[in-house]
């Protein structure tokens, strides 16, 4: 009788429990996340571009409108994700992954490619349509890892069925990348790849010699030969030879961080913005946040990416689908990572290797693709055990609050009368 009375005791002190345990957290933290993290990317590209547009003779909201109309046409792709069934999602696993890799060769094609700072990662489609391929490639690869991993989970303890087909499909896409030179994007993918395999239950010694291989790779390849790579490397983790050249938007960056102090200069009051940060709206837009809204704001946005990585990793353990839980978990690699990448970068934790920040730097094709993945995986929340049930029980009690203030409404007006 003691300890009954004990628990009783001891049960409404943690009331919050409940509510964390529920099935439809996953579904509301991904919603709140996504929506303030775009909400935060247009209000900062619109603070960090204006000085950029006016300089080109454009009008200062100029940026602003390309990004915004780029929200708005990810919308719709989001909010067609959340209802697309699990079903469809594997049926079209094969044909986007082909449609993938015959975008990316196109930035092979002169007559499609474009280059930017040394990457050739973007083709133009006619119409003035520029988009950049992998950016469609990292959400069909998760897709399409989901459900070649998925499908023969109970036999991914060989090293045989966990290497075919993912490696190969995988290392089709993140060659086709290398080729243009985008070491940033590639790293993504591969990190995306490594999540994918972990979740499904791939070998451990698989992923760790396949790690060092790639590691490996990428150094003698990509890396040792190319003097500009090398430069930023030896820039971040040894002396900086040249303030002015390979570490001065690492040094800039790090001005905008520290001139922000605790609470920030204010919104729109950056000076790093004022042409002093190259890619101030786009990979550094972190370091105008800084400055702009100071270490409260930083860790506004870093807390943000972490619940996304927690709500993804509640579907993964929550979910009862194998394609779920693995396309969740590439999904989560990819944009959790990314964000964490692109912070180390500012923060020169890492070399500045060009990649930008999930739905708060400025970018199209990123915007829209990654609105899309977050879409689908919020789709994948709303399927969780119990889930369904209990957004469509929230949902009637919102119809019924409804329908008894329309019903007092008219009882005020008939007494008007």
């Amino acid at each position: 009788m003691a300890v009954t009375t004990n628990a009783r005791r001891s049960a409404p002190e943690r009331p919050w429990l409940g509510q964390w345990n529920s099935a439809v957290t996953s579904y509301y933290l991904l919603v709140g996340a996504t929506g303030l993290l775009l909400v935060i990317g247009l209000v900062m590209v619109l603070s960090s571009s204006t000085v950029t547009s006016i300089a080109e003779g454009k009008s200062p909201y100029a940026q602003f409108l390309v990004q915004a109309r780029w929200a708005l046409l990810g919308m719709p792709f989001m909010l067609v994700a959340t209802r697309i069934p699990v079903r469809w999602y594997k049926r079209l696993a094969w044909p986007a992954l082909f449609v993938a890799l015959g975008l990316q060769s196109l930035t092979l094609v002169p007559a499609f490619a474009l280059s930017q700072g040394g990457n050739t990662g973007w083709i133009h489609l006619g119409g003035g349509v520029v988009v950049q391929p992998a950016e469609l490639g990292k959400l069909a690869l998760a897709v399409w890892l989901g459900t070649v991993l998925g499908r023969k989970q109970h036999l991914l303890g060989s090293w045989g069925h966990a290497f075919m087909p993912a490696v190969p499909g995988a290392l089709a896409l993140v060659g086709l990348i290398m080729a243009g030179h985008d070491l940033g994007t590639a790293i993504v993918v591969v990190a995306l790849v490594a999540g994918a395999l972990w979740v499904s239950g791939a070998p451990a010694k698989m992923l760790v010699l396949g790690g060092t291989l790639a590691s490996a790779a990428v150094f003698f390849l990509f890396v040792r030969g190319n003097s500009n790579r090398m430069s930023r490397i030896l820039a971040t983790y040894g002396e900086c030879a040249d303030p002015q050249g390979e570490c001065y938007q690492s040094i800039h960056g790090l001005y905008g961080l520290g001139t922000g102090g605790l609470f920030g200069v204010g919104l729109g009051a950056s000076r790093e913005k004022w042409r002093y940060l190259p890619e101030a709206h786009n990979d550094f837009i972190y370091a105008i946040i800084g400055e702009e809204l100071g270490l409260l704001g930083t860790l506004l946005v870093l807390a943000l990416f972490a619940v996304l990585g927690v709500a993804m990793a509640r579907v993964v353990r929550r979910h009862t689908d194998p394609f779920v839980k693995i396309t969740t978990a590439a999904v989560a690699c990819w944009i959790v990572g990314q964000a964490f990448v692109n912070i180390g970068v500012v923060i020169q934790v890492l070399p500045v290797i060009g990649i930008p920040l999930p739905l708060v730097s400025a970018g199209g094709s990123a915007l829209v693709t990654t609105m899309a993945a977050l879409g689908m995986v919020i789709g994948f929340a709303r399927t969780e055990p119990g889930a369904a049930e209990a957004l469509a029980a929230r949902g009637s009690v919102v119809r019924r609050s409804l329908a008894v203030v329309g019903r007092g409404r008219d009882r005020v007006r008939l007494r008007g009368r």
